[in-house]
């Protein structure tokens, strides 16, 4: 089991920035990647950003390239998302997600969300 725990979110105006963070605990020596997820208001879950713990990131939407980075602490298990030039199409709750073993084998830890907020 892995344990998954995100702070960081908030209010910030437009164009402001904030960092995430998602720290792991439990059995983190089996983590493959970590990833973050974001869900607006009346719309699907959308993958926004993961890296695996050996290397290798992945960004989607194009619309995150360029503003959002996604980093990694392996000796605190601990994942963030820097969000800078921030827009109110950003504003959803973020999750952090885990994926376990020696591959992609889908995201099976969730954490329980932060919300981040972007006034105009």
């Amino acid at each position: 089991q892995v344990q998954l725990v995100e702070s960081g979110g908030g209010l910030v105006q437009a164009g402001g920035s904030l960092r995430l963070s998602c720290a792991a605990s439990g059995r983190t020596f089996s983590i493959y990647s970590m990833g973050w997820f974001r869900q607006a208001p009346g719309k699907e879950r959308e993958f926004v950003a993961a890296i695996k713990w050996s290397g290798g990131i992945t960004y989607k939407p194009d619309s995150v390239k360029g503003r959002f980075t996604i980093s990694r602490d392996n000796a605190k298990n601990t994942v963030y998302l820097q969000m800078n030039s921030l827009k109110p199409e950003d504003t959803a709750v973020y999750y952090c997600a885990a994926e376990q073993g020696a591959g992609p084998s889908g995201y099976a830890y969730w954490g329980q969300g932060t919300q981040v907020t972007v006034s105009s």
